[in-house]
């Protein structure tokens, strides 16, 4: 029985200290392979997310804008995001190929209201997590991607 013991608590160890496997191994950098490189003009922007127990509960949304100083009104920017493929992987990527002056509310002002602000598109683009495959994005090389999850909660029923 000792010697059982032993001989689990030495497998376990020798376990422990395997090398991992080759799908372990590879590295972002052979990841990032699938997608095409920036064209000129243009920056791409890559977002690794950490694991996480229940992925499927998380999304992630995209935010793509300029930092402005801008006044009392509501601003936007122009501009569309499309989502594209990376040709014979499947991944999907994201571009915005050009990024225009906005919409603004257009309100008079007080004098003194301008501020610095994270002037952004007006689509949400929510992504799914999925921390195998980076999120990318290629956006004018002026433009700045942040992002935000959003987590799910409970599943709850009518009555």
């Amino acid at each position: 029985m000792r010697n059982f013991a032993l001989a689990a608590v030495a497998a376990l160890m020798v376990s422990a200290c395997a090398t991992p496997s080759v799908e372990a191994q590879s590295s972002d950098a052979d990841l990032m392979k699938a997608f095409p490189q920036a064209v000129a003009g243009q920056q791409r922007h890559v977002l690794s997310l950490p694991p996480l127990d229940n992925e499927d509960a998380v999304k992630v949304e995209l935010l793509i804008g300029q930092t402005k100083t801008i006044d009392c009104n509501h601003q936007t920017l122009g501009g569309q995001l499309e989502e594209r493929t990376a040709e014979g992987w499947g991944y999907n990527y994201y571009v915005l190929p050009e990024v225009r002056g906005g919409a603004s509310t257009m309100m008079g002002c007080p004098p003194g209201s301008e501020r610095e602000a994270f002037v952004t598109l007006p689509q949400q683009t929510l992504v799914r997590y999925n921390s195998r495959l980076p999120i990318v994005i290629y956006t004018p090389e002026n433009v700045e991607v942040r992002y935000r999850l959003w987590r799910a909660d409970e599943v709850r029923g009518l009555n």
